[in-house]
């Protein structure tokens, strides 16, 4: 069955948990998160929940907070954001929309674990040298530290090929729900393989965590990402837009 409201409702609000910010603040039920560094997410609003009925003056208590820290404000919008005319609201006050990622998500099957994939607790060396060279430098130290404080229980794969680390991924569950963070591959083993043994032991792992849907956020202009996880049976539900808008 496809995902209801409360059900995307619920996977936006796991991809926000999974991957937390260093630095978080309610904003009339927005979440205004910052981290530094270049990821949209992490230093984006969530606007999952609004309880307010001014949308403007949460919007600029938020643009204040990221102007006293010199950085640009910057919001996440996707389909069910309250209020609906966010959008709008935003293009009006001079934001532009810088990139669109997609929502995708698939039924849990019961499958084994592939052979050359190891799980951990932790990012262990190779883990890390993996997914931390195949993000852009404005991340990599930002990210290392987000990397210290993914909410449990979330686990860490890595694939193994003749002795050497070729694909990531991360694990994180939380009611019935499975987000997969960090997938990454080395540019010299890419279209062999490892990034679907990544997926499934995934998979696997979340099985037997009691979820019974996976969910990941691809950004929408990655061809190859979007067809690897149809591919691998991943459907879109959802469209997320990050708006920004630079004070220089």
């Amino acid at each position: 069955m496809p995902p209801t409201a409360d059900d995307l409702r619920a996977i936006e609000r796991l991809h926000v948990r999974a991957w937390p910010a260093l630095e978080t603040a309610e904003i009339e039920g927005w979440l205004w998160r910052r981290s530094g560094g270049g990821s949209n997410r992490a230093n984006s609003v969530s606007t999952v929940r609004f309880t307010d009925a001014d949308p403007d003056a949460a919007l600029d208590a938020i643009e204040a907070r990221y102007r006293a820290r010199n950085a640009a404000a910057r919001v996440c919008v996707y389909d069910l954001s309250e209020p609906a005319d966010l959008n709008e609201r935003l293009a009006a006050r001079g934001y532009i929309n810088n990139e669109t990622t997609v929502t995708m998500v698939k039924p849990v099957a019961h499958r084994a674990v592939p052979a050359d994939v190891a799980i951990s607790g932790r990012p262990g060396a190779d883990w890390l040298a993996v997914y931390l060279g195949a993000i852009t430098e404005d991340r990599r130290a930002i990210n290392a530290e987000i990397l210290k404080s993914i909410p449990s229980p979330c686990a860490f794969f890595t694939c193994m090929r003749d002795g050497r680390a070729v694909s990531t991924g991360l694990g994180v569950a939380d009611g019935g729900i499975a987000a997969i963070e960090c997938m990454a591959t080395r540019d010299d083993a890419r279209r062999q393989g490892g990034a679907q043994a990544v997926l499934a032991a995934i998979e696997a792992w979340a099985a037997g965590q009691g979820v019974h849907r996976l969910a990941l956020e691809a950004v929408a202009a990655n061809t190859p990402a979007i067809a690897l996880y149809s591919g691998f049976g991943f459907a879109q539900v959802a469209t997320n837009r990050f708006w920004v808008k630079d004070w220089t």
